[in-house]
């Protein structure tokens, strides 16, 4: 497969590091000199100079010879100009474009028709703003991830030092009658598929799947509490902030809204009906404690700034504040950030790689979530007639060291794997898998040639 990659900012530079590690054919136009050198110097893929809304640049790219184009410019006129021509120089290719003015998100029909024809339209902010309300309905996660159309949910639990599951071996997680599978554990900077002989430490990050219905149940189990969300307090009125605000608007959850500039704390009042708007600054200490910070049950923290974000949210947590969720801008600060004692991160840019993910995969992919620091990911496959792990005993199945099956999903059942169980065509599994057995995956899952 071969990719054309425009744009090497934070989101285009990882997704081309990435498909590099796997041996992707990858190709990056970017018109600064500098990042050209500096992805020369650090990944193999051919580098063009030059800017992607140019056809002669397009097509010394090889645009004719490749499967997919990805604009992820930090210009949404450029992504779309880009896959305009695109469409234009090539009989047939994956468009996908990262499109971050929510005015033309209204208007994304356009985007389907002829003229454009893109296959994927990326908002950062909207998939940022999701994954915030789906941890929301699971308040003691520090992640909420979903699969199979939101029956299955991926949890990650921050593990406290008087959780009672310090010490305990992950072999131990059978006696709950098979609820329960460990996919991944973080450690620190370490990212950990786990075996049975593992055992859990204090500030872990595990990551395990439950159905949506269970979830209360395995928080009984694990002694973890789940309490009800009643306060939520957003700190930042811009446009992540309205659409976060606007969406707990229609629910009981009591919430406000705090901007420390007046003329948009006025436009927030106008929209806004349920939702308290506060004109203040929230590195205040004196001014969070009037607000009753330490009731709070989540303080999501979303202005614009990431080294702000990270003050205001150490200094929440310090007065109390239960939960945080920070937005983090800077890739390479979400690694750093739970060392310090925030909660959780969310990323429009993660948010962009993790939907770009989705689409670059082969075989039939139907989820991709990229874990903490991006060590690993947590995938849904669909299982084909003809893949080569269908129909035998997972035994028997050369499968790669560096991933484990956490659930493998038939109609409305989840089944906890074991040896001896068989995956049939259609099944849902979702994997977690270390970066390095993602190319091996592929290959398990990939339809055979003879299939057509």
């Amino acid at each position: 497969m071969k990719i054309i990659i425009i744009g090497a900012g934070e989101v285009g530079f990882n997704i081309a590091q990435r498909l590099s590690e796997e041996n992707q054919d990858v190709v990056v136009i970017e018109k600064d000199p500098n990042k050209i050198r500096h992805i020369q110097n650090v990944i193999d893929v051919q580098a063009v100079l030059g800017s992607g809304t140019n056809p002669s640049i397009l097509n010394e790219a090889g645009i004719k010879e490749s499967d997919i184009i990805v604009a992820a410019t930090d210009s949404d006129e450029a992504n779309l100009i880009a896959c305009f021509f695109a469409q234009h120089l090539t009989d047939y290719i994956t468009k996908i474009a990262r499109v971050r003015n929510p005015d033309y998100m209204k208007h994304r029909e356009i985007f389907n028709q002829d003229f454009f024809n893109i296959d994927l339209i990326i908002n950062p902010q909207s998939e940022m703003v999701a994954s915030m309300l789906k941890l929301m309905e699971v308040p003691g996660a520090s992640e909420v991830i979903d699969f199979v159309d939101g029956r299955i949910k991926l949890i990650g639990i921050t593990i406290k030092n008087d959780s009672p599951l310090v010490g305990q071996k992950l072999s131990s997680f059978n006696d709950y009658e098979h609820a329960i599978l460990v996919g991944v554990i973080i450690r620190g900077e370490k990212v950990i598929i786990p075996s049975g002989h593992d055992t859990i430490q204090p500030n872990d990050l595990i990551y395990f799947v439950a159905h949506r219905e269970e979830t209360p149940n395995i928080f009984r189990l694990l002694n973890l509490r789940e309490e009800g969300l009643g306060r939520v307090i957003i700190i930042g009125g811009g446009e992540t902030g309205l659409d976060l605000a606007t969406s707990l608007d229609t629910t009981n959850i009591n919430t406000k809204i705090i901007e420390k500039d007046g003329q948009i704390c006025l436009e927030l009042a106008e929209k806004l009906k349920k939702v308290v708007v506060l004109n203040g600054d929230a590195t205040d200490r004196e001014f969070l404690i009037e607000e009753n910070i330490a009731d709070v049950d989540i303080m999501v923290v979303l202005t614009g700034d990431d080294e702000n974000n990270i003050l205001i949210s150490l200094l929440g947590k310090a007065l109390g504040a239960k939960k945080t969720v920070t937005k983090i801008g800077k890739l390479s600060y979400i690694p750093l950030v739970s060392a310090i004692g925030i909660d959780t991160v969310v990323s429009p840019r993660l948010s962009a790689i993790k939907t770009i993910l989705q689409y670059i995969r082969k075989g039939k992919v139907i989820c991709v979530a990229p874990l903490k620091g991006e060590g690993a990911e947590a995938i849904e496959f669909e299982a084909l007639e003809t893949s080569d792990i269908v129909n035998i005993p997972l035994s028997k199945v050369k499968f790669p060291k560096e991933a484990i099956i956490g659930a493998i999903v038939r109609g409305e059942e989840i089944i906890i794997p074991k040896g001896h169980n068989m995956i049939k065509p259609h099944d849902h599994l979702i994997i977690f898998a270390l970066k390095g057995a993602i190319p091996k995956l592929e290959k398990l899952f990939t339809v055979k040639l003879e299939y057509f």
